[in-house]
């Protein structure tokens, strides 16, 4: 019985990557610098799962922003607008492309845009998605997974399983740049490149395993889908007879496409018993008889201990059935979505650090797994002891936060009127132009800012020196706003830290690790809270700084805060109640919030819930019920106020089409959304079905750092304004602007006001009566 690991986490246990490739981007380090810093960071966690007994060991798993963006590269799915920066113009390298594709180009006489993002399934981990075009061309362009080969196994003892996305998935990752055509029309043009690829690692490198993620097989497929699914992996057995392909799949169970998954011609399956455990019995039934079975049985998404007894159960009914010989020990999907190490988290209570496990620590789980298939049992009695004293322990419930969910009722989550109400009483108390501009919440959070926040931690700074800092940044940004002529303000949120985390630190039932660092995008690493317990708000959260700010100008001040479904969903959540509990336990904490802003005087308050559609199930047959109380949890938090407060809301890298009536029940009287990158297409969802309430289409990428020009907002909002009432649409930028340089920042703002303004000289529409 052998154990395999599907992925790892890459950013380093100190965020090593993110720090090198933002140095890089500023010009701080030389390309052979970065170089250095990948390198030593893939041997590192090499080393670390050999040192851990792993027998199957994942290389290509590692990547500089995203492995969705290097398929594309690897198959040469390169965008024509990218060609001045190929290979060697104007002093490029391979890297320099790749990151232009991720976060646009705008020098050397070029302006560039990035490829879109959304988001990997219903994680918070986003990736690029592939462009295709229906005469698509595919090749082998870059050597970054032969490299990646190569380096392996100079530090491994046993040959590295080289970790690719399937090429279905691959394709279905994707998005057609032309009509007329589907993208998995392509799968013919794509498979014999893929074919190339394996027979090089089995010539060149003496590859036995390959990894081959294939996540769509947990999806609802069309019969196309599934047709091409045989076709390719038929290929690929007949013309790559030497390569062992692992199919893997994770996030949801195999379900009505078992019986394809199972049959198609790999050596090995791989299946998430965490997620979808019930599916175990189907998979075992009529097996083929050469089929190896990894069994997803440690939790690849959360930080929980793994309950031993329950893994053995799926591991010794599946050894019965097949044999130890065709059984895989594995995580349930790649590590890459938990923290690196809890060895380093001693501030965590002892009796709470003992229930959890991050990824160095579920390498072991994995471990002792098989050696207690192989009769040392000593690592299951200490691991029940854990399990048992967090069932039983006093510091998870609360029966007061218990009672008020059980006393939730339909009027909780309903406001006073209904929005065309609402609409004119607020365009009165308001008096806003036309497209009016607002910012979705924070600005550039500047070294200085982060500073602040350190030396107030180290005992160098008092609270009041803190908070005089502090209010002194946000004056002055309210200052700036009100000199380039925004029309809804925010205070810029210099008080924050992460917009889930600041919250979480405030509420009872959560705790924070000191460096639990995931990556979300890119460079971007967040350090999700640990939902633990029953969770209360005991005091005011954010009222302070949104007073304080309010009282600073005369204009609109919007309060900023972050609705229960994102809290939730970027959160490491308990296991041990259903989500929709917890949800209904932060929608009324978030209430008591807004309710609370309301008394202080703020008449807009924007509650940001950019993880609806995450959260979202991957199977059809299952949203209804997540939907339900997904969008009951926002409502409950959103509907304590007068018709005259106006509530906003924020979501971003997001496919509305499917869910577009859930998002119209949520009743925001603004949404924001992303809509740059996608050049306002994510708005025809919203114009198709005659979206009610007021919306504000993202008019500039925050994650790019190229300055949109005003006549390329202006386009976007003349394209907004064919398709929704002019009444109706904001001016506003994708996402928060916390990631951002000040320079680029300014710049950007100023074009998207003067853009605002372009777009009121030409279109008049009267404002409601």
């Amino acid at each position: 019985m052998l154990t395999n690991n599907l992925g790892y986490p890459r950013v380093g246990a100190n965020r090593e990557l993110k720090k090198a490739c933002e140095q890089y981007w500023a010009g701080q380090i030389t390309r052979q610098q970065l170089f250095v810093v990948a390198k030593h960071l893939r041997e590192q966690h090499w080393r670390l799962q050999q040192d851990a007994g792993f027998d199957l060991i994942p290389c290509n798993d590692f990547s500089f922003y995203d492995q969705v963006l290097d398929m594309s590269l690897l198959l040469g799915v390169i965008p024509d607008r990218y060609a001045p920066v190929v290979t060697d113009v104007n002093g490029n390298a391979e890297i320099d492309l790749y990151f232009a594709m991720a976060r646009g180009y705008q020098k050397d006489g070029l302006d560039i845009i990035a490829m879109e993002m959304t988001k990997w399934f219903d994680t918070n981990y986003h990736y690029i998605v592939p462009e295709f075009t229906a005469k698509q061309k595919f090749k082998i362009f870059s050597n970054k997974l032969f490299n990646d080969v190569s380096a392996a196994k100079g530090v491994l003892v046993k040959i590295p399983k080289p970790v690719l996305i399937g090429p279905v998935s691959y394709l279905l990752l994707g998005k057609e740049k032309q009509p007329g055509f589907h993208r998995i029309s392509l799968i013919k043009q794509l498979v014999p490149v893929y074919i190339d690829i394996l027979n090089k690692l089995n010539d060149d490198y003496l590859t036995e395993w390959v990894q081959m993620d294939e996540p769509f097989l947990c999806l609802d497929l069309t019969e196309e889908e599934k047709q091409a699914f045989t076709f390719a992996y038929t290929e690929i057995r007949n013309k790559c007879p030497h390569i062992k392909v692992l199919l893997a799949t994770y996030f949801e169970t195999l379900g009505d496409n078992t019986a394809l998954a199972k049959n198609l011609p790999v050596c090995a399956l791989h299946i998430d018993l965490v997620r979808a455990p019930q599916q175990l019995d189907d998979v075992l039934k009529d097996l083929p008889a050469k089929l190896t079975l990894s069994l997803g049985v440690v939790d690849g998404r959360n930080i929980w201990k793994n309950d031993y007894n329950k893994s053995l159960t799926h591991i010794n009914k599946t050894i019965e059935k097949l044999g130890t010989g065709r059984v895989f020990i594995a995580p349930s999907c790649s590590l890459l979505h938990t923290p690196f190490d809890l060895e380093p988290e001693t501030a965590i209570a002892p009796q709470v650090r003992n229930w959890m496990a991050f990824a160095k620590q579920k390498l072991k789980e994995i471990a002792h797994l098989k050696q207690i298939v192989e009769g040392n049992k000593d690592p299951l009695a200490e691991n029940q002891k854990a399990i048992e004293s967090r069932r039983i322990s006093t510091l998870i419930h609360k029966m007061s936060v218990k009672d008020r969910v059980g006393a939730i009722k339909e009027s909780d989550a309903r406001r006073n009127s209904p929005f065309p109400a609402r609409q004119t009483t607020q365009q009165k108390k308001f008096g806003l132009p036309l497209f009016p501009t607002t910012t979705i919440g924070s600005f550039p959070q500047t070294e200085e800012i982060r500073q602040l926040r350190a030396r107030l931690k180290k005992g160098e700074l008092t609270p009041q020196q803190y908070d005089t800092a502090i209010e002194k940044a946000t004056i002055d940004v309210i200052r700036w706003q009100e000199e380039i002529g925004i029309d809804v303000l925010v205070h810029g949120e210099f008080e924050r830290n992460d917009m889930v985390e600041y919250f979480g630190q405030q509420l009872d039932g959560f705790l924070f690790s000191k460096n639990g660092w995931v990556q979300s995008y890119g460079s971007r690493c967040v350090k999700p809270p640990v939902i633990y317990g029953d969770v209360s708000r005991p005091t005011d959260m954010t009222v302070r700084w949104s007073h304080f700010a309010q009282q600073q100008t005369k204009q609109l001040m919007k309060g900023m805060l972050t609705g229960p479904v994102t809290i939730l969903q970027w959160s490491f959540v308990r296991d041990d109640q259903p989500r929709s509990m917890t949800a209904n336990q932060i929608a009324l904490a978030i209430r008591d919030e807004v309710v609370a802003l309301e008394k202080a005087g703020i008449r807009v308050i924007q509650i940001d819930e950019p993880a609806i559609r995450e959260g979202l199930p991957l199977r059809k047959k299952d949203w209804p019920a997540y939907l339900d109380w997904a969008v009951k949890a926002f409502r409950i938090s959103a509907s304590g106020v007068k018709d005259e407060t106006q509530i906003h809301t924020h979501m971003c890298y997001s496919e509305f089409n499917d869910i577009i009536e859930h998002i119209a029940a949520m009743d925001a009287d603004v949404i924001t959304i992303e809509t740059s990158r996608s050049q306002m297409e994510l708005l025809e969802a919203f114009a198709g079905f005659k979206y009610p309430n007021e919306i504000g289409p993202g008019v500039y990428d925050i994650h790019s750092p190229r300055v949109p020009t005003t006549e390329e907002m202006e386009a976007l909002l003349e394209k907004a304004s064919l398709l929704l009432p002019a009444r109706n649409l904001w001016v506003n930028p994708d996402c928060g602007l916390k990631t951002r340089k000040w320079p680029e920042t300014k710049q950007a703002l100023i074009n998207m006001v003067q853009a605002a303004a372009a777009l009121r000289k030409k279109i008049h529409q009267p404002q409601l009566s």
